[in-house]
């Protein structure tokens, strides 16, 4: 089964403060297939980055339709513990992150039973950086 590779990161600045995400999706040979970036007000790192993983299923799910239900995904991300949170092995301290959380684990449930959350080194998730700057750059 051929993977799906969905890279995202939010950011924001001041922390809190303006805040953006980016998502880049390319296929198992690092094509790219898709890309979105927007701001999302004034939030936090940790929201950010929970929004943009949320946006990236949101993403796939545009992409591919009911097929997400037979296809292999990864979300890769920079964010340890924003993965681990996700993957239930860190509980969640930040109140207005639990809804997101909720959100998030329904449509993994409902579209995505061959997911795969994957922690990267910053280095290795420029495009979804550059996506988020480009979008808080072009909120000014």
């Amino acid at each position: 089964m051929k993977t799906i590779i969905c890279y995202t990161d939010g950011g924001a600045r001041g922390n809190p403060g303006p805040a953006a995400i980016g998502v880049y999706i390319t296929d198992e040979k690092g094509v790219m297939v898709r890309e979105a970036a927007q701001t999302i007000g004034n939030s936090t790192n940790n929201f950010a980055e929970y929004q943009a993983v949320l946006i990236g299923l949101q993403t796939l799910k545009q992409e591919y339709g009911k097929a997400t239900k037979t296809m292999q995904f990864e979300i890769r991300l920079d964010s340890e513990l924003v993965k681990k949170q996700l993957n239930a092995e860190y509980q969640i301290k930040e109140p207005g992150l639990v809804p997101l959380f909720i959100e998030i684990h329904n449509m993994r449930v409902a579209n995505f039973p061959h997911l795969k959350l994957t922690h990267i080194p910053r280095e290795k998730n420029k495009e979804a950086d550059r996506l988020v700057n480009e979008a808080l750059d072009g909120a000014r």
